[in-house]
Protein backbone atom coordinates (compact mmCIF):
# COMPACT_ATOMS: atom_id res chain seq x y z
CA UNK A 1 0.00 0.00 0.00
CA UNK A 2 1.22 3.47 -1.15
CA UNK A 3 2.42 5.41 1.69
CA UNK A 4 1.34 9.42 1.19
CA UNK A 5 3.88 11.90 2.00
CA UNK A 6 2.89 15.43 2.65
CA UNK A 7 5.38 17.80 1.52
CA UNK A 8 6.48 20.44 3.49
CA UNK A 9 5.07 23.19 0.94
CA UNK A 10 1.44 21.49 1.86
CA UNK A 11 2.26 22.20 5.24
CA UNK A 12 2.68 25.84 4.47
CA UNK A 13 -0.08 26.37 2.60
CA UNK A 14 -2.50 25.80 5.65
CA UNK A 15 -1.23 28.30 7.27
CA UNK A 16 -2.84 31.80 8.19
CA UNK A 17 -1.87 34.13 5.28
CA UNK A 18 0.22 37.22 6.74
CA UNK A 19 -2.24 39.58 5.14
CA UNK A 20 -4.83 38.24 7.57
CA UNK A 21 -3.46 39.14 10.61
CA UNK A 22 -2.45 42.45 9.19
CA UNK A 23 -6.60 42.90 8.44
CA UNK A 24 -7.39 41.42 11.93
CA UNK A 25 -5.11 43.79 13.83
CA UNK A 26 -5.50 47.09 11.52
CA UNK A 27 -9.61 46.51 12.68
CA UNK A 28 -8.81 46.02 15.99
CA UNK A 29 -7.00 49.42 16.14
CA UNK A 30 -9.56 51.58 14.30
CA UNK A 31 -12.82 49.67 16.19
CA UNK A 32 -10.90 50.70 19.43
CA UNK A 33 -10.52 54.28 18.52
CA UNK A 34 -14.19 54.32 17.58
CA UNK A 35 -15.77 54.86 20.96
CA UNK A 36 -13.58 57.95 21.38
CA UNK A 37 -14.85 59.73 18.17
CA UNK A 38 -18.17 59.04 17.39
CA UNK A 39 -19.31 61.63 19.75
CA UNK A 40 -18.34 64.07 16.89
CA UNK A 41 -20.94 62.75 14.50
CA UNK A 42 -23.72 63.01 17.08
CA UNK A 43 -23.60 67.20 16.83
CA UNK A 44 -26.83 68.21 15.50
CA UNK A 45 -24.47 71.24 14.08
CA UNK A 46 -22.64 68.01 12.22
CA UNK A 47 -26.08 65.86 11.50
CA UNK A 48 -27.40 68.53 9.75
CA UNK A 49 -24.26 69.15 7.57
CA UNK A 50 -23.39 65.66 6.92
CA UNK A 51 -24.83 65.53 3.27
CA UNK A 52 -24.48 61.90 2.69
CA UNK A 53 -26.32 61.37 5.83
CA UNK A 54 -28.64 63.43 4.71
CA UNK A 55 -29.07 61.70 1.65
CA UNK A 56 -29.27 58.59 3.51
CA UNK A 57 -31.85 59.76 5.61
CA UNK A 58 -34.07 61.05 2.91
CA UNK A 59 -33.89 57.10 1.27
CA UNK A 60 -34.01 55.58 4.34
CA UNK A 61 -37.59 57.95 4.91
CA UNK A 62 -39.03 56.59 1.61
CA UNK A 63 -38.75 60.11 -0.16
CA UNK A 64 -36.11 58.99 -2.24
CA UNK A 65 -32.35 60.07 -3.34
CA UNK A 66 -33.39 63.72 -2.36
CA UNK A 67 -30.94 66.83 -2.40
CA UNK A 68 -28.94 67.20 1.14
CA UNK A 69 -29.36 70.97 0.93
CA UNK A 70 -32.87 71.66 0.91
CA UNK A 71 -36.27 69.98 0.47
CA UNK A 72 -36.32 70.80 -3.59
CA UNK A 73 -36.80 66.88 -4.58
CA UNK A 74 -34.44 64.62 -6.69
CA UNK A 75 -31.17 65.43 -6.63
CA UNK A 76 -27.83 64.11 -8.26
CA UNK A 77 -25.66 65.90 -6.16
CA UNK A 78 -23.59 62.59 -4.27
CA UNK A 79 -22.76 59.59 -6.02
CA UNK A 80 -25.33 56.43 -5.01
CA UNK A 81 -23.60 53.92 -3.61
CA UNK A 82 -22.23 55.59 -0.24
CA UNK A 83 -25.59 57.02 0.25
CA UNK A 84 -27.67 53.43 -0.23
CA UNK A 85 -24.69 52.08 2.42
CA UNK A 86 -25.97 54.61 4.91
CA UNK A 87 -29.42 54.39 4.16
CA UNK A 88 -29.42 50.63 4.78
CA UNK A 89 -27.43 51.02 7.88
CA UNK A 90 -29.91 54.00 8.97
CA UNK A 91 -32.91 51.32 7.84
CA UNK A 92 -31.46 48.66 10.53
CA UNK A 93 -30.15 50.73 13.37
CA UNK A 94 -32.14 53.77 13.21
CA UNK A 95 -32.17 57.23 11.43
CA UNK A 96 -28.99 58.98 12.51
CA UNK A 97 -29.20 57.60 16.09
CA UNK A 98 -26.20 56.50 18.19
CA UNK A 99 -26.38 53.06 17.37
CA UNK A 100 -26.30 54.19 13.03
CA UNK A 101 -23.06 56.44 13.52
CA UNK A 102 -21.76 53.82 15.25
CA UNK A 103 -22.59 50.91 12.91
CA UNK A 104 -21.13 53.45 10.21
CA UNK A 105 -18.10 54.25 11.82
CA UNK A 106 -17.24 50.48 11.87
CA UNK A 107 -17.65 49.46 8.75
CA UNK A 108 -15.88 52.28 7.74
CA UNK A 109 -12.61 51.07 9.89
CA UNK A 110 -13.50 47.73 8.36
CA UNK A 111 -13.32 48.83 4.47
CA UNK A 112 -9.73 50.50 5.66
CA UNK A 113 -8.49 47.31 7.26
CA UNK A 114 -9.28 45.39 4.18
CA UNK A 115 -7.37 47.23 2.11
CA UNK A 116 -4.15 45.56 3.72
CA UNK A 117 -5.32 42.67 1.26
CA UNK A 118 -4.38 44.06 -1.77
CA UNK A 119 -1.84 46.13 -0.25
CA UNK A 120 0.14 43.08 0.88
CA UNK A 121 -1.17 41.18 -2.43
CA UNK A 122 -0.03 43.52 -4.64
CA UNK A 123 3.59 44.25 -3.09
CA UNK A 124 4.44 40.64 -2.53
CA UNK A 125 4.77 39.22 -5.70
CA UNK A 126 5.80 42.74 -7.23
CA UNK A 127 8.37 43.98 -4.48
CA UNK A 128 8.72 40.20 -2.41
CA UNK A 129 8.25 39.73 1.02
CA UNK A 130 10.27 41.58 2.83
CA UNK A 131 8.45 45.01 1.51
CA UNK A 132 4.97 43.20 1.41
CA UNK A 133 5.39 42.67 4.99
CA UNK A 134 6.45 46.51 5.96
CA UNK A 135 3.80 47.63 3.67
CA UNK A 136 0.65 46.00 4.82
CA UNK A 137 1.81 46.46 8.36
CA UNK A 138 2.56 49.70 7.39
CA UNK A 139 -0.90 50.65 6.32
CA UNK A 140 -2.32 48.55 9.36
CA UNK A 141 -0.70 51.47 11.76
CA UNK A 142 -1.25 54.21 9.08
CA UNK A 143 -1.99 56.97 11.05
CA UNK A 144 -4.77 58.32 8.10
CA UNK A 145 -6.16 54.92 7.40
CA UNK A 146 -7.07 54.54 11.49
CA UNK A 147 -8.36 58.28 11.74
CA UNK A 148 -10.05 57.96 8.58
CA UNK A 149 -11.07 54.46 9.14
CA UNK A 150 -12.39 55.50 13.06
CA UNK A 151 -13.85 59.08 12.42
CA UNK A 152 -14.94 59.92 9.00
CA UNK A 153 -18.72 58.49 8.03
CA UNK A 154 -17.73 59.40 4.28
CA UNK A 155 -17.04 57.35 1.25
CA UNK A 156 -13.50 57.62 1.57
CA UNK A 157 -12.65 54.52 3.19
CA UNK A 158 -14.81 52.38 0.67
CA UNK A 159 -13.16 53.85 -2.15
CA UNK A 160 -9.83 53.64 -1.05
CA UNK A 161 -10.42 49.84 -0.51
CA UNK A 162 -11.94 49.75 -3.93
CA UNK A 163 -9.00 51.87 -5.64
CA UNK A 164 -5.92 49.53 -4.03
CA UNK A 165 -8.12 46.43 -5.47
CA UNK A 166 -8.52 47.77 -9.10
CA UNK A 167 -4.81 48.63 -9.32
CA UNK A 168 -3.83 44.75 -8.33
CA UNK A 169 -6.30 44.32 -10.25
CA UNK A 170 -5.25 46.00 -13.30
CA UNK A 171 -1.82 44.85 -12.67
CA UNK A 172 -2.61 40.97 -12.72
CA UNK A 173 -5.19 41.18 -15.76
CA UNK A 174 -1.70 42.04 -17.83
CA UNK A 175 -0.99 38.29 -18.57
CA UNK A 176 -4.89 37.06 -17.55
CA UNK A 177 -6.16 34.23 -20.31
CA UNK A 178 -9.78 34.79 -19.24
CA UNK A 179 -12.27 37.39 -20.51
CA UNK A 180 -14.22 37.09 -17.38
CA UNK A 181 -11.44 38.36 -15.42
CA UNK A 182 -11.75 41.95 -17.16
CA UNK A 183 -15.38 41.68 -17.24
CA UNK A 184 -15.43 41.50 -13.17
CA UNK A 185 -12.71 44.12 -13.40
CA UNK A 186 -15.47 46.71 -15.42
CA UNK A 187 -18.01 45.64 -12.59
CA UNK A 188 -16.16 46.93 -10.13
CA UNK A 189 -14.25 49.58 -11.60
CA UNK A 190 -18.01 50.67 -12.43
CA UNK A 191 -19.10 50.40 -8.78
CA UNK A 192 -16.04 52.32 -8.05
CA UNK A 193 -17.28 55.18 -10.10
CA UNK A 194 -20.59 55.36 -8.66
CA UNK A 195 -18.95 55.34 -5.18
CA UNK A 196 -16.89 58.53 -6.29
CA UNK A 197 -16.04 59.51 -9.88
CA UNK A 198 -13.02 60.54 -9.12
CA UNK A 199 -11.63 56.76 -9.90
CA UNK A 200 -12.62 57.34 -13.58
CA UNK A 201 -9.65 59.80 -13.66
CA UNK A 202 -7.26 56.36 -13.08
CA UNK A 203 -9.36 53.20 -13.61
CA UNK A 204 -9.70 53.81 -16.99
CA UNK A 205 -6.05 54.82 -17.26
CA UNK A 206 -4.68 51.50 -15.47
CA UNK A 207 -7.19 49.32 -17.79
CA UNK A 208 -5.75 50.87 -21.18
CA UNK A 209 -2.02 50.78 -19.91
CA UNK A 210 -2.59 46.95 -19.21
CA UNK A 211 -4.12 46.42 -22.62
CA UNK A 212 -1.28 48.49 -24.29
CA UNK A 213 1.18 45.49 -22.33
CA UNK A 214 -0.85 42.92 -23.59
CA UNK A 215 -0.99 44.38 -27.20
CA UNK A 216 3.50 44.65 -26.82
CA UNK A 217 3.16 41.18 -25.61
CA UNK A 218 1.06 39.63 -28.23
CA UNK A 219 -1.54 38.91 -26.71
CA UNK A 220 -5.39 39.39 -26.68
CA UNK A 221 -6.74 42.91 -26.29
CA UNK A 222 -9.60 43.89 -27.64
CA UNK A 223 -11.90 41.50 -26.56
CA UNK A 224 -10.76 42.11 -22.92
CA UNK A 225 -11.12 46.07 -23.69
CA UNK A 226 -14.80 45.09 -24.87
CA UNK A 227 -15.47 43.37 -21.91
CA UNK A 228 -14.32 45.48 -19.25
CA UNK A 229 -16.46 48.82 -20.98
CA UNK A 230 -19.52 46.37 -21.28
CA UNK A 231 -19.38 45.20 -17.28
CA UNK A 232 -18.69 49.16 -16.38
CA UNK A 233 -21.33 50.55 -18.66
CA UNK A 234 -24.31 47.86 -17.13
CA UNK A 235 -23.34 48.92 -13.55
CA UNK A 236 -23.37 52.37 -14.45
CA UNK A 237 -26.13 52.70 -16.56
CA UNK A 238 -29.02 52.95 -14.21
CA UNK A 239 -27.83 56.00 -12.13
CA UNK A 240 -26.81 57.82 -15.46
CA UNK A 241 -30.31 56.82 -17.24
CA UNK A 242 -31.92 58.01 -13.89
CA UNK A 243 -30.05 61.49 -13.64
CA UNK A 244 -31.04 62.30 -17.81
CA UNK A 245 -34.86 60.94 -17.51
CA UNK A 246 -35.16 63.24 -13.77
CA UNK A 247 -32.89 66.16 -15.32
CA UNK A 248 -32.86 65.88 -18.80
CA UNK A 249 -29.13 65.64 -19.34
CA UNK A 250 -26.20 63.62 -19.23
CA UNK A 251 -24.46 63.97 -15.95
CA UNK A 252 -21.46 61.89 -15.33
CA UNK A 253 -22.36 60.36 -11.99
CA UNK A 254 -22.52 63.49 -10.01
CA UNK A 255 -23.50 66.87 -10.66
CA UNK A 256 -22.12 69.20 -7.96
CA UNK A 257 -18.81 70.16 -10.22
CA UNK A 258 -20.03 74.10 -10.68
CA UNK A 259 -20.49 74.32 -6.84
CA UNK A 260 -17.34 73.07 -6.29
CA UNK A 261 -15.25 74.97 -8.84
CA UNK A 262 -16.54 78.19 -7.57
CA UNK A 263 -16.20 77.85 -4.06
CA UNK A 264 -12.55 76.98 -4.71
CA UNK A 265 -11.95 79.79 -7.26
CA UNK A 266 -13.55 83.62 -6.37
CA UNK A 267 -10.27 85.29 -4.54
CA UNK A 268 -10.57 83.90 -1.28
CA UNK A 269 -6.96 82.70 -0.12
CA UNK A 270 -6.92 82.79 3.27
CA UNK A 271 -7.83 78.58 3.64
CA UNK A 272 -8.19 76.47 0.43
CA UNK A 273 -11.79 77.03 -0.25
CA UNK A 274 -14.44 79.65 0.85
CA UNK A 275 -17.07 77.40 2.79
CA UNK A 276 -19.07 80.61 3.53
CA UNK A 277 -20.15 80.27 -0.55
CA UNK A 278 -21.46 77.16 0.17
CA UNK A 279 -25.26 76.26 0.52
CA UNK A 280 -24.82 74.60 3.96
CA UNK A 281 -23.16 77.99 5.47
CA UNK A 282 -24.65 80.42 3.46
CA UNK A 283 -28.43 81.62 3.48
CA UNK A 284 -28.08 83.89 -0.01
CA UNK A 285 -26.28 80.71 -1.66
CA UNK A 286 -29.50 78.32 -0.52
CA UNK A 287 -31.98 80.78 -0.92
CA UNK A 288 -30.97 80.51 -4.67
CA UNK A 289 -30.79 76.61 -4.97
CA UNK A 290 -34.08 76.54 -3.53
CA UNK A 291 -35.37 79.04 -6.10
CA UNK A 292 -34.11 77.78 -9.41
CA UNK A 293 -33.31 74.14 -8.35
CA UNK A 294 -30.08 72.27 -8.57
CA UNK A 295 -29.25 71.92 -12.36
CA UNK A 296 -29.92 76.01 -13.08
CA UNK A 297 -28.21 76.51 -9.26
CA UNK A 298 -24.84 74.49 -10.47
CA UNK A 299 -24.95 76.04 -14.12
CA UNK A 300 -24.75 79.75 -12.00
CA UNK A 301 -21.80 78.37 -10.32
CA UNK A 302 -19.85 76.97 -12.96
CA UNK A 303 -20.51 80.61 -14.97
CA UNK A 304 -19.17 82.06 -12.50
CA UNK A 305 -16.03 80.14 -11.58
CA UNK A 306 -15.21 80.26 -14.99
CA UNK A 307 -15.71 83.93 -14.97
CA UNK A 308 -13.73 85.17 -12.27
CA UNK A 309 -10.88 82.13 -13.64
CA UNK A 310 -10.99 84.08 -17.09
CA UNK A 311 -10.76 87.65 -15.42
CA UNK A 312 -7.74 86.29 -12.51
CA UNK A 313 -5.30 84.05 -14.38
CA UNK A 314 -2.51 84.90 -12.45
CA UNK A 315 -4.40 84.13 -9.37
CA UNK A 316 -5.81 80.86 -10.67
CA UNK A 317 -2.45 79.62 -11.54
CA UNK A 318 -0.60 80.55 -8.09
CA UNK A 319 -3.83 78.74 -6.29
CA UNK A 320 -3.49 75.86 -8.60
CA UNK A 321 -0.10 75.64 -7.47
CA UNK A 322 -0.94 76.19 -3.43
CA UNK A 323 -3.59 73.39 -4.02
CA UNK A 324 -1.49 70.98 -5.38
CA UNK A 325 1.20 71.70 -2.30
CA UNK A 326 -1.19 71.13 0.09
CA UNK A 327 -2.42 68.20 -1.66
CA UNK A 328 0.89 66.42 -1.29
CA UNK A 329 2.51 68.17 2.30
CA UNK A 330 -0.88 69.52 3.53
CA UNK A 331 0.45 73.25 4.30
CA UNK A 332 -1.61 76.12 3.72
CA UNK A 333 -0.34 78.34 5.71
CA UNK A 334 1.77 79.07 9.05
CA UNK A 335 -0.61 82.20 9.99
CA UNK A 336 -2.05 82.50 13.82
CA UNK A 337 -5.08 83.05 12.68
CA UNK A 338 -4.85 80.01 10.39
CA UNK A 339 -3.24 77.69 12.83
CA UNK A 340 -6.59 78.90 15.23
CA UNK A 341 -8.99 77.26 13.38
CA UNK A 342 -6.72 74.36 12.42
CA UNK A 343 -4.40 73.02 15.19
CA UNK A 344 -3.84 69.95 13.99
CA UNK A 345 -1.99 71.45 10.56
CA UNK A 346 1.48 70.48 12.06
CA UNK A 347 1.79 67.34 12.64
CA UNK A 348 -0.24 66.65 9.39
CA UNK A 349 2.39 68.64 7.46
CA UNK A 350 5.03 66.13 8.98
CA UNK A 351 3.32 63.07 8.28
CA UNK A 352 2.19 63.70 4.70
CA UNK A 353 4.99 65.18 3.79
CA UNK A 354 6.89 62.39 5.09
CA UNK A 355 4.40 59.98 3.24
CA UNK A 356 5.09 62.22 -0.25
CA UNK A 357 9.30 62.08 -0.18
CA UNK A 358 9.20 58.23 0.71
CA UNK A 359 6.32 57.86 -1.92
CA UNK A 360 8.09 59.48 -4.79
CA UNK A 361 11.90 58.45 -4.24
CA UNK A 362 10.00 54.39 -3.85
CA UNK A 363 8.64 55.63 -7.19
CA UNK A 364 11.91 56.42 -9.00
CA UNK A 365 13.78 53.28 -7.53
CA UNK A 366 10.67 51.50 -9.00
CA UNK A 367 11.23 52.86 -12.22
CA UNK A 368 14.91 51.66 -12.35
CA UNK A 369 14.01 47.56 -11.69
CA UNK A 370 10.26 47.65 -12.96
CA UNK A 371 9.09 50.92 -14.87
CA UNK A 372 5.61 49.17 -15.93
CA UNK A 373 4.66 48.57 -12.72
CA UNK A 374 6.04 52.18 -12.02
CA UNK A 375 4.12 53.62 -14.77
CA UNK A 376 0.77 52.60 -12.86
CA UNK A 377 2.11 54.16 -9.59
CA UNK A 378 2.60 57.18 -11.40
CA UNK A 379 -1.08 56.95 -13.20
CA UNK A 380 -2.48 57.14 -9.99
CA UNK A 381 -0.59 60.00 -9.09
CA UNK A 382 -0.38 62.07 -11.67
CA UNK A 383 -4.06 61.73 -12.65
CA UNK A 384 -6.37 61.32 -9.33
CA UNK A 385 -5.54 64.32 -7.59
CA UNK A 386 -6.02 66.94 -10.93
CA UNK A 387 -9.68 67.61 -10.32
CA UNK A 388 -8.79 69.37 -6.79
CA UNK A 389 -6.03 71.43 -8.17
CA UNK A 390 -8.29 73.59 -10.16
CA UNK A 391 -11.20 73.11 -7.92
CA UNK A 392 -10.17 72.57 -4.04
CA UNK A 393 -8.86 70.32 -2.05
CA UNK A 394 -9.87 68.94 1.70
CA UNK A 395 -7.35 66.74 3.71
CA UNK A 396 -9.67 63.56 3.01
CA UNK A 397 -9.38 64.01 -1.08
CA UNK A 398 -5.96 62.49 -1.54
CA UNK A 399 -6.40 59.42 1.00
CA UNK A 400 -7.31 56.87 -1.27
CA UNK A 401 -4.31 57.07 -2.62
CA UNK A 402 -2.74 56.29 0.45
CA UNK A 403 -2.46 52.88 0.08
CA UNK A 404 -0.49 53.10 -2.93
CA UNK A 405 1.96 55.77 -1.55
CA UNK A 406 2.64 53.21 1.65
CA UNK A 407 3.51 50.73 -0.53
CA UNK A 408 6.08 53.33 -2.10
CA UNK A 409 7.71 53.81 1.18
CA UNK A 410 8.13 50.55 2.33
CA UNK A 411 10.16 49.99 -0.83
CA UNK A 412 12.62 52.37 0.46
CA UNK A 413 12.44 51.05 4.21
CA UNK A 414 13.07 47.62 3.43
CA UNK A 415 14.72 47.60 -0.36
CA UNK A 416 14.99 45.19 -2.76
CA UNK A 417 15.55 42.01 -2.10
CA UNK A 418 18.79 40.07 -3.19
CA UNK A 419 16.42 37.65 -5.56
CA UNK A 420 15.35 41.13 -6.90
CA UNK A 421 18.28 42.83 -7.96
CA UNK A 422 18.25 41.92 -11.25
CA UNK A 423 14.50 41.47 -12.35
CA UNK A 424 11.65 41.98 -9.85
CA UNK A 425 8.20 41.06 -11.14
CA UNK A 426 8.94 40.83 -14.79
CA UNK A 427 5.52 39.82 -15.43
CA UNK A 428 2.28 39.09 -12.65
CA UNK A 429 1.05 35.82 -12.97
CA UNK A 430 -2.43 35.15 -14.06
CA UNK A 431 -5.08 35.26 -12.29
Amino acid sequence: MPVTVTQPETRLSTRTRPYVWMALAALVVRLAVVPFVYRDWMDPFVLEHWAFGLIARSIASGHGFGSPFADTGASALLPPVYSYVLAGIFKVFGIETKSSVLAALSLNSLFSALTCIPVYLLAKPALGERVAKWAGWGWAFSPYGIYYGADWAWSTCLVTLELASLFFFAWKLENSSRTRDWFWFGLLGGFAALTEPVTLSVVPLLGLWTLYRRYHLKLSWKMPMFAAAVAALAVMSPWLIRNYELFHRFIPVRSGFGLELYIGNNGYSERWVNSSLHPNHSEAELSEYERVGEMAYMDHKLRQAKAYIRSHPAWFAWMTLRRMVYMWTGYWSLDRNYLRDEPLDPPNILVNTTLTVLGFIGLGRLYKRDSSLATRFAIVLLFFPLTYYITHPETYYLRPVDPLIVVLAALVIAGFEPAQQKSIAASPRAI
